[in-house]
């Protein structure tokens, strides 16, 4: 993603001309980073589903707290301050105080940063997730969830149901349902079911993927995006199927935790930065210089404001959950209690969990 905003991208962005005019030895393939996204839906389809089993929806919902809000709210203040001092970006007092709830996508305000319109998307699939874990999360109930929600969001565009469109994101919903599918094959082993899922929201996602080339990001080709979407679709097969458990490079985990506070704040950082480096600079060096400016401060930021605001909201929200909990039995009452054999209940019939073969670091 920030290559295709660097190098790609062909609208109105940091530097004075559209990326893609300014690097066109890199815009003809770079222009296609948009799919980046879709392979971080696939990832979260697999890595939400992962996370939340064994949970309720208030330890799903915390889980979820933690890992985004920290770096979110700290890029909206980014936002604030490069608008306060430069004038540039959407940082304004009334758009940045809708935007600190994450929730401004619903109410119709603009995005501080236009890459948060990906969270709005991703809060719809949690909120769907958490629905589930209420329910409870097992074998079954994931695969009656998927089939729902994939045909719900089929039968909402036929119906042309605007509230339906809007809950279920049937033109994102593939991508989450295939990384869900994807993960029980991961712990269950495969089955033809769970291919059957993979393969449909596979076909789904080309469906999808062509219609975006040809609406939203105009001028792309469907053919090259049908491709891409494949590609990413048997990357994730591979991770699934444990054919990729021989990357064993620890530098990935360290990447990996810088790429969600870099995917907030390259944006927002490349405004200020490119009007003081460029065109003083030569065009290479200065997209030298603005990622590796980028990644200093999404390091920063992981550092300084992702692991301390993590522990600190985890910690308030788990003691907010406490009240909740039912008392504990008291020692007394618990060994002058006739030991018993539990009651038998019906066991859930479903494949034996199989030991991950790969860890997998949140986009």
């Amino acid at each position: 993603m920030v290559f295709y905003h660097f190098t790609g991208f062909g609208g109105a962005g940091a530097w004075p001309e559209p990326a893609r005019e300014i690097f066109p030895e890199l815009g003809g393939v770079t222009r296609y980073g948009y799919l980046g996204v879709d392979l971080f839906f696939v990832i979260s389809g697999f890595v939400i589903l992962m996370s939340a089993w064994g949970r309720g929806p208030g330890e799903f919902g915390i889980s979820r707290l933690v890992r985004l809000m920290p770096a979110y709210w700290a890029s909206v203040l980014l936002g604030a301050a490069v608008y306060g001092l430069f004038r540039e970006g959407n940082g304004v007092p009334g758009v940045v105080v809708p935007n600190l709830t994450m929730m401004q996508g619903g109410l119709g305000i603009r995005n501080v940063d236009a890459v948060y319109w990906t969270l709005w998307v991703e809060m719809h699939f949690y909120v769907l997730v958490a629905i589930l874990a209420g329910i409870g999360i097992t074998y079954r109930s994931c695969l009656i969830f998927m089939a729902a929600w994939m045909l719900g969001g089929v039968f909402a565009d036929e119906a042309g149901n605007e509230l339906l469109q809007i809950m279920l994101v049937p033109t994102w919903s593939p991508y989450f349902i295939a990384g869900m599918a994807l993960y029980m094959i991961h712990r269950f082993g495969p089955t033809l079911l769970l291919w059957g899922y993979v393969a449909v929201s596979w076909l789904l996602a080309l469906h999808w993927g062509a219609w975006r080339a040809g609406n939203a990001f105009k001028g792309a080709d469907d053919m090259v995006v049908s491709v891409v979407v494949t590609g990413i679709f048997l990357v994730m097969i591979l991770v699934a199927t444990g054919r990729l458990s021989w990357v064993r490079w620890s530098g990935l985990t360290v990447f990996g935790a810088l790429t969600y506070p870099l995917y907030l704040v390259h944006s927002q950082l490349a405004l200020p930065l490119l009007d003081a480096v460029y065109p003083g600079l030569n065009r290479w060096v200065a997209l030298v210089v603005v990622i590796a400016v980028s990644l200093i401060l999404a390091y920063a930021l992981h550092r300084l404001v992702e692991k301390p605001g993590a522990r600190w909201i985890r910690a308030g929200l788990l003691a907010s959950l406490q009240p909740m909990r039912p008392p504990a039995a008291s020692a007394s009452a618990s060994a002058s209690a006739p030991t018993s054999a539990p009651p038998s209940s019906p066991v859930e019939s479903v494949p034996a969990v199989r030991p991950p073969a790969v860890e997998l670091v949140r986009h």
